[in-house]
């Protein structure tokens, strides 16, 4: 019992000093556990195959895929349009909504879904994230006592009572407490994050800025300056022409941008549109929409000469379907003054047949080429802006010592948007809230999370599968997973036991409200260490026996145990959506320590005061 509480007290100390990163914190806590023959491996392990945990993991991905389709960006547009630009309305509306949503889904899957559309909406409103993402973790355990199925100590309580005898609770008993706990948490949140999460995230924290975006490529070589699109209907005389029977350039002056092909089902509610580069080889088929660069009159002649139907692009239109970047992207390359393709004409450097890659504009001394780029000889010192799959431009930088790759093309790659796709992320995420909110559908909340996870890389919400693992935090898992066997270790050796009997024992010859308060705060000191619903399995009988013997109604007590289980924000490993938040938002131990804790006393002393006039003893 000494050593688990030994190792638990180094932990906690190891995450207040935050100099050590908290999951290898968690991990070292895990194997001095089992070096010290506390717990078995497969007890050791546990946490890692937990549902709680996996169903974290696919929250992550369904997470990112809202965020990858730009659906995250559409929900928060509506939100803003309510909030507007003010703040405090913006604060208000993400603990409200976030509140909601967590009195029917889990807290961790309404953190989940809801991150994404918070760090949107802070970016849209040029906001702090960090004043934000924090009182959404709390806002969903504060909206989880809103239900019976809010959170799992609720059903906790609801079970012991059953087995007790006593009437079982109904599905909004929990109403009156949980508008409480929300008019509280916004009245102490509201200063506490504007004070202690305020700090401004530095460059050394984001790594800096990665080169330029897509969209300052765009505007910097003018590329939409002559940009025309062209639809290739039935009957049209490119139907079937390869490229390379065109000569485009010689006889029109005209350079093709790209090749879309757009593909719509029940009207325009489901999209897949492919993109590709123009090769020499490349076959135009019906329906394909070519973006070609050059003159306006140009483009009509060739429009008029092979039947095209020529749509006119509104540059200004924010909105406008212009050099999209789905399948396609850009980089600029530096030519060292070594480069073996000094001196050659472009037409001759082999860069299409070697590397697949088009060069679209030159960048020359603060000169910009765009016409005739066949024929321009390089020089060192030029910048090619290329055009090129992005499984291409992800080679340009391991496969040549010719050039550098000017930023980070592949970071502004994650950052593009699949729009066409988020009616399908909104019809995956619906699907899953609806089979984790209704009972009558029979799938498991984790089944449900681990399918809509899958559904979202299969359907194509991610560019690829390695963009969707990228999306989930393995620090936060790690940190949970090993944290997660410090409840059975502290149960076996019957520490858990002991502080609790000692503390209730101790407090109740004092009267009953002290005692409900003892099994508030004995409970909510422990979860800070070990999971919500390991503690409430553990003090829900203590508080039900401690009712039984002082012959008071046990309902006040037991609503105690469910309360300090799930209103524990002082540790960011208590409850999964504060590990959730912990490295999106840059917090360390002590910022929950300085938000979260004071949060945690003050709602205590006031459920102290409020259940026993909701519940009389």
């Amino acid at each position: 019992m000494i050593i688990t509480i030994i190792i638990l007290a180094i932990s906690a100390i190891f995450f207040a000093i935050g100099k050590t990163r908290s999951d290898v914190v968690a991990l070292c806590a895990l194997i001095s556990l089992l070096l010290f023959n506390i717990l078995t491996p497969a007890e050791a392990l546990a946490g890692f195959s937990n549902p709680v945990l996996i169903m974290m993991v696919g929250l992550f991905v369904v997470g990112g895929g809202i965020l990858q389709t730009g659906l995250a960006k559409m929900i928060s547009s509506k939100i803003m349009k309510l909030a507007g630009n003010n703040k405090l309305t913006l604060f208000l509306m993400v603990m409200l909504v976030t509140a909601v949503i967590g009195a029917f889904v889990s807290n961790t899957g309404t953190v989940a879904l809801m991150l994404p559309i918070v760090v949107s909406l802070a970016a849209a409103t040029q906001s702090n994230s960090r004043e934000l993402l924090m009182p959404l973790a709390f806002a969903s355990s504060l909206g989880g006592m809103l239900t019976l199925i809010g959170t799992p100590p609720n059903l906790v309580i609801q079970e012991t009572l059953i087995e007790a005898g006593y009437p079982a609770l109904s599905f909004f008993s929990f109403l009156p407490v949980g508008v409480i706990c929300i008019l509280v948490g916004i009245a102490i949140l509201l200063p506490l994050s504007k004070y202690f999460l305020s700090k401004e995230t530095t460059e050394d924290e984001t790594g800096g800025k990665s080169g330029k975006t897509l969209p300052e490529l765009v505007n910097e070589y003018r590329l939409t300056d002559k940009l025309h699109r062209l639809t290739i209907p039935s009957g049209s005389r490119l139907i079937g022409h390869k490229m390379a029977d065109l000569d485009l350039y010689n006889r029109y002056k005209l350079s093709v941008m790209e090749k879309r092909t757009e593909e719509t089902v029940h009207g325009k509610l489901l999209r897949n549109i492919s993109q590709t580069t123009v090769g020499a080889e490349t076959i135009f088929k019906e329906n394909d929409i070519i973006y070609v660069s050059g003159e306006k009159a140009d483009a009509e002649r060739f429009a008029n000469e092979y039947i095209l139907s020529l749509t006119p692009i509104n540059k200004d239109d924010d909105n406008a379907d212009i050099l999209e970047f789905y399948d396609i992207g850009m980089a600029e390359l530096l030519l060292l003054p070594n480069s073996r393709l000094t001196g050659r004409p472009i037409r001759n450097t082999a860069l299409r047949a070697k590397y697949h890659i088009n060069v679209i504009a030159i960048r020359r001394k603060g000169d910009y080429i765009r016409d005739g780029l066949a024929d321009v000889r390089l020089t060192p010192g030029d910048i090619l802006l290329v055009q090129s799959s992005w499984d291409n431009i992800a080679r340009l930088n391991n496969e040549e010592d010719d050039w550098v790759v000017l930023g980070q093309p592949l970071d502004e790659a994650a950052k593009v948007t699949l729009t066409y796709k988020a009616p399908v992320a909104a019809i995956i995420m619906t699907a899953m809230v609806a089979a984790m909110v209704f009972d009558f559908i029979p799938i498991a909340p984790v089944t449900a999370i681990m399918l809509a996870a899958v559904l979202m890389v299969i359907c194509g919400c991610f560019r690829n599968v390695d963009a969707a693992y990228k999306t989930i935090n393995w620090e936060s898992i790690v940190l949970i997973g090993a944290m997660m066997p410090m409840s059975i270790a502290l149960e076996k050796t019957g520490a858990s036991s002991l502080l609790s009997h000692t503390l209730v024992n101790t407090l109740g010859a004092y009267g009953p409200v002290i005692l409900l308060g003892g099994i508030y705060f004995t409970t909510s000191l422990l979860t800070m260490f070990i999971s919500n619903t390991a503690t409430a399995v553990l003090m829900a009988p203590i508080a039900l026996s401690s009712a039984t013997e002082l012959g008071v109604s046990p309902y006040a007590y037991l609503f105690a145990v469910t309360l300090g289980a799930s209103m524990c924000f002082a540790s960011p490993f208590s409850t999964p959506p504060n590990a959730l938040v912990m490295q999106a938002g840059r917090y360390s131990f002590m910022d929950y320590i300085k938000v979260g804790l004071p949060l945690q006393i003050i709602m205590g002393f006031v459920m102290i005061i409020v259940l026993p006039l909701l519940f009389p003893l």
